[in-house]
């Protein structure tokens, strides 16, 4: 099935070549502009990533699955991603039994033993976790950053006893009297991370969408703690940081405060006491809503802090008639708009694994299995326990046009709705990921008159179709600069990569 696209793109790109003498036959254009280049961390792009939570705790039992997953995602032959959010799990009480998610339920670090007055550190408690990010560092090579964060306190240290939050949703969970305890705990364990079991733990975030009203005691699905902003946020911040220095951590990072969308982040920083703005080294946001997004970024800017989006995913589609494509396309349409507005020096999904096949599941509950490819869904690929294996999708191929190509050391370029680029000044090459939403095939004009060298030739890789008998990754024939501007044919619903030589910004 491959060969008809083929000779397809070799016959448009010939028609291509012949037309591209006049821009205004391609059916869009795209104008690589260097004003347009974004400076957040110094203009220094630091990495593609996912977090570990959940998908690592469900799956780290298997050294087979552990190590796919790392080559898959993490690997030079995968998805390449270098930044890896691992979860420090705070543990619920023993006696629950509410969470009925077969991943969500991670280990706390502290445990209560028979006939102990005291909490145990126990760092063999979340072996599972820890296999794949072991493996996941490995794989990802120098260029790995780990953060570890927190969804919640052990329940020990909660006012409901419970680790899933408060029993009314928008009250703190936290004990006030256990916030330096809570700090330690976080402190320890990255320190035990970093000096004992060798992990280049990069940054260490205390709290996940703290300002909202989803973590309640007894929740089926996971961990949580509501903190209010200001003085409970900040007492957080500023307690972790004395915690880090007395465990010898002043080279990680406090990120803070992973809140849910960039209007509430916004509104907790500037709410921030002074020593916590002094304590914390990044802003991280999700986007689960992009309200406020150029708000939040020019905060940034003006107070000279860096800034990750580190958490979304969801199960949009986009395109017209996409088929499998849809949820590539949705993801493709997600990055390029969250970088669009935030400006973030790294893009971090939620988790690439979300669905699970297994006959037995774990811990007496069931897993979902098979996500329905035609529609939207969470997560990139799919855990197959039953038959040892990842099952990828058109949606990891299509985050794949982005993460293999747009590398850690960039300078990400906007570039419109449907295009994003990216400058290497180590090899002095341009990517530039174009994606086609329509259901016909689409001639693109890159226009580089604005770069001071537009380069000579481009290389062009390609993910359309479907599973079966589409294009993953596919190399393309190399086009060559003319005119300062180079033009690509995208078939109906794909994703292309431009990686274009020789240039200088």
């Amino acid at each position: 099935m491959k060969r008809p696209l083929r000779a397809l793109a070799l016959s448009s790109l010939a028609c291509c070549l012949v037309l591209s003498p006049a821009i205004g036959q391609a059916d869009s254009k795209v104008v690589i502009k260097p004003e347009n280049a974004i400076t957040t961390n110094g203009g220094v792009f630091e990495g593609w990533g996912t977090s570990l939570c959940w998908w690592a705790n469900r799956l780290g039992y298997s050294d087979s699955l552990a190590q796919q997953s790392a080559d898959l995602f993490f690997g030079t032959d995968g998805l390449r991603f270098n930044i890896m959010r691992y979860n420090i799990g705070g543990g619920d009480d023993p006696s629950h039994t509410h969470i009925t998610r077969t991943d969500s339920e991670v280990p706390g670090w502290l445990l209560y033993q028979e006939g102990s007055d005291e909490p145990v550190f126990d760092p063999t408690a979340d072996a599972r976790q820890l296999n794949v990010l072991s493996r996941a560092v490995k794989a990802a090579g120098e260029d790995a950053l780990v953060e570890v964060f927190s969804n919640s306190p052990p329940y020990f240290m909660t006012e409901s006893g419970c680790s899933s939050g408060a029993v009314k949703a928008k009250d703190n969970n936290l004990r006030e009297d256990c916030v330096e305890d809570f700090a330690d705990y976080l402190a320890r364990v990255t320190a035990y991370m970093k000096t004992d079991l060798g992990i280049p733990v990069y940054s260490l975030s205390p709290m996940n969408e703290p300002n909202s009203d989803y973590w309640q005691a007894m929740s089926w699905k996971q961990e949580g703690c509501h903190v209010d902003s200001g003085e409970r946020q900040s007492a957080i911040l500023t307690a972790t940081a004395a915690a880090m220095a007395r465990r010898g951590l002043d080279d990680v990072i406090l990120a803070a405060s992973d809140e849910t969308s960039p209007q509430l982040a916004f509104v907790a920083y500037r709410a921030y006491s002074p020593e916590a703005k002094q304590a914390v080294g990044r802003i991280n946001t999700h986007t689960y809503s992009d309200k406020s997004a150029t708000a939040l970024a020019n905060l940034a800017k003006k107070e000279g802090v860096n800034l990750w989006m580190s958490e979304v995913d969801g199960d949009g589609i986009a395109g017209k008639n996409a088929g499998e494509m849809g949820s590539a396309l949705w993801l493709g349409k997600k990055i390029i708009s969250d970088i669009g507005k935030l400006h973030p020096s790294a893009w971090v999904m939620w988790q690439v694994v979300d669905n699970h096949i297994s006959s037995e599941g774990m811990n007496g509950n069931k897993d979902y299995g098979m996500v329905d490819t035609l529609k939207g869904f969470w997560g990139a690929a799919v855990a197959d326990h039953d038959n040892d294996a990842i099952v990828l999708t058109q949606k990891y191929y299509g985050l794949g046009q982005f993460t293999r190509y747009i590398r850690p050391g960039s300078t990400l370029i906007t570039c419109g709705s449907e295009a994003l680029a990216a400058y290497n000044p180590q090899d002095r090459t341009l990517s530039v990921v174009l994606l086609n939403t329509a259901a016909k095939e689409n001639t693109v004009t890159v226009d580089l008159s604005k770069l001071s060298a537009p380069g000579t030739s481009a290389q062009v890789i390609r993910t359309s179709g479907s599973m079966a008998s589409g294009e993953h990754w596919a190399p393309q024939p190399d086009l060559t600069v003319e005119d300062k501007r180079v033009c690509a044919v995208l078939p109906a619903n794909s994703i292309a990569t431009l990686i274009i030589s020789d240039v200088s910004l």
